[in-house]
């Protein structure tokens, strides 16, 4: 019989052959969703005997990560601000640096609690359901242009319990919203270029929907047309918090320095990448 440790070593090295980032990380994950256990409580029964139908479950599981779909596809959910997530070929895989951007835009809010809010491009919902979470009196409206995405949010909402303050909306950024205006807009766009597509690990160009990620103009074209927009969107002293790529602050500027904002803040990831660009309007 094959211990937890025996498969934990074979499967890891199997995946390091694959090229799988964080081998060990995944390995660990799999056997413990397969087990029914935390990650952590496989490190007090290293020398347990995996049964036949438990083998039989991980395979399936481990050829899948072997060949670089996503680990949160395979498990089924990701978790992001305290919230556990559905997640699959849907929507985009939500990132840390996403969770990073909830956590910055709540933590600016804190003193002065929106009503009502926006998520564009929602995907898994992820930011606006981590927002409805933390602003209990808010409703926010999200926006996605996908039908599948959108299906997915709706799934997460209702999961979550937040269906009746959070609005879906099928549509191109801010056209489902016409004449609403918001105490806070957030957005992470898709804002890759085609160089960046054809460079990326397999787990984004070959499982990640394209168009949540790619935008023409070198990755600036939806950015461009949310810092033009937003502001008709907002309402006195409203925030607009996007993710970015720290490459495009340059040709953003202008659209960043326009009359109709009064300020405008780059802060950096944990990669120390300025990455994120906070605005207010008057």
């Amino acid at each position: 019989m094959q211990s937890v440790l025996d498969i934990l070593g074979k499967t890891t090295g199997y995946f390091e052959k694959a090229g799988v980032p964080q081998a060990r990380l995944d390995a660990e994950h799999l056997l413990a969703h397969v087990l029914g256990c935390k990650r952590l409580g496989l490190y007090l029964q290293f020398e347990r005997p995996l049964t036949d139908a438990e083998l039989d479950a991980l395979r399936p599981l481990v050829r899948r990560r072997a060949r670089r779909e996503p680990l949160q596809h395979i498990l089924g959910t990701v978790d992001f601000h305290g919230l556990t997530l559905r997640c699959d070929a849907r929507a985009l895989v939500p990132r840390p640096e996403t969770e990073w951007l909830a956590e910055r835009v709540i933590e600016r809010l804190k003193d002065r609690p929106p009503v009502r809010l926006a998520d564009l491009g929602t995907g898994t919902g992820a930011l606006a359901l981590a927002l409805a979470a933390a602003f209990p009196e808010a409703v926010v409206d999200a926006v996605d242009r996908s039908p599948g995405a959108l299906a997915l949010a709706r799934e997460n909402a209702a999961a979550l319990g937040l269906a009746e303050r959070v609005a879906f909306h099928e549509g191109d950024w801010f056209a489902p919203l016409a004449g609403r205006r918001y105490d806070c807009i957030v957005a992470n766009p898709p804002y890759l270029s085609e160089a960046d597509w054809e460079a990326a690990e397999p787990e984004v160009a070959e499982f990640d929907p394209k168009d949540a990620l790619v935008a023409p103009d070198d990755g600036t074209a939806d950015l461009v047309r949310i810092l033009r927009d937003a502001p008709a969107h907002l309402n006195p002293g409203g925030l607009l918090a996007l993710e970015t790529n720290d490459a495009q602050h340059t040709a953003l500027a202008a659209h960043m320095n326009a009359p109709a904002y009064a300020s405008a803040a780059r802060e950096s990831d944990y990669a120390k990448r300025e990455r994120y660009l906070f605005l207010t309007v008057p």
